[in-house]
């Protein structure tokens, strides 16, 4: 370590005592009373001292006045460099600035909100180009598009006049493909990645759950390539309700995971219709507990 580098990191002992010289310059910049307490030096270089007093202003916790002071060589006289109210090492600051592009997360947009997209979003890609011009990814052919050209060989010359309903338009419009962009491939995968993330195989819920969205009965298919590997969830007791779903995601709503039992139903009556019982209308004579004896009384009137 060379001797011009001790002498930077040592406080130049005139510049160190200018204690009451530094606190006179923080207290002209700031207001009054926001001033505090000295609360250390740091050498700058050579003869180079800055002071540090506590911030009372609201609003600053953390924040330091700094005064730096200095000296000419061979000088006895301290003067004052500059001024200025630094944050501290805990100072409360405000966060980087970030471009609202990048700031902007799911779920930030509220009603009444737009949202521009870049001419270049990446996302995107051309969907309809033209008025007869089939898009570059449209379910139109190159022959049916040659086909209806062929079919106005023979107009005069202007401005086409192919009927509404023969127009490449008209058919793009009818098969709804008729958008001026449409999702790119890496649109499709970032927006497949970011619900497999959200609703995947891999969440805690999904871990945890008995069976996989698969086979759920309140799953909701998609069209498209990305039907393949998501649907939409319509169980109302799922934490994944109207949300776009993997079909590996699964929950404890699943639809085969739990059957409610059956209320018990009593058995039914055993009938044995191979026998007939009797039943007889009177009871025999010596079926009682009581024998029957015949009264001369009634025997007259004809009754037994």
């Amino acid at each position: 370590m060379s001797a011009a580098t001790t002498r930077s990191r040592t406080p130049d002992r005139l510049c160190a005592e200018a204690v009451d010289l530094a606190r006179a310059a923080a207290e002209e910049a700031a207001a009054p009373g926001i001033v505090g307490e000295h609360v250390g030096t740091v050498s700058e270089g050579d003869r180079v001292v800055t002071h540090f007093f506590e911030c009372r202003e609201l609003g600053y916790r953390g924040w330091r006045w700094a005064v730096t002071v200095a000296r000419a060589s061979r000088a006895k006289i301290v003067t004052v460099d500059e001024a200025a109210l630094l944050p501290g090492p805990d100072a409360v600051l405000a966060p980087e600035w970030v471009p609202w592009s990048e700031r902007l997360r799911p779920g930030d947009m509220g009603p009444g909100d737009l949202l521009p997209t870049d001419a270049e979003d990446l996302r995107l890609e051309p969907g309809w180009s033209g008025e007869d011009e089939p898009p570059p990814n449209s379910v139109v052919s190159d022959d049916m598009a040659a086909l209806a050209e062929a079919e106005d060989a023979d107009v005069t010359a202007g401005p086409l006049a192919v009927p509404a309903r023969g127009s490449i338009a008209a058919v793009a419009e009818e098969l709804g493909v008729r958008r001026a962009r449409v999702l790119s491939r890496f649109g499709l995968h970032i927006a497949a990645d970011r619900w497999e993330e959200a609703f995947g195989a891999k969440t805690p819920m999904a871990q945890a759950a008995p069976a996989a969205c698969v086979s759920c009965g309140f799953l909701a298919r998609i069209g498209g390539s990305l039907g393949q590997a998501f649907g939409v969830c319509a169980n109302e007791f799922s934490p994944a309700d109207g949300r776009v779903v993997s079909l590996a995601y699964g929950c404890g709503g699943h639809s085969e995971a739990a059957v409610m039992p059956r209320p018990p139903q009593p058995p039914s009556p055993v009938i044995d219709e191979t026998r007939v019982d009797p039943f007889p209308l009177r009871p025999a004579p010596d079926s009682g507990s009581v024998a029957a004896t015949a009264d001369e009384s009634t025997e007259d009137l004809g009754h037994s």
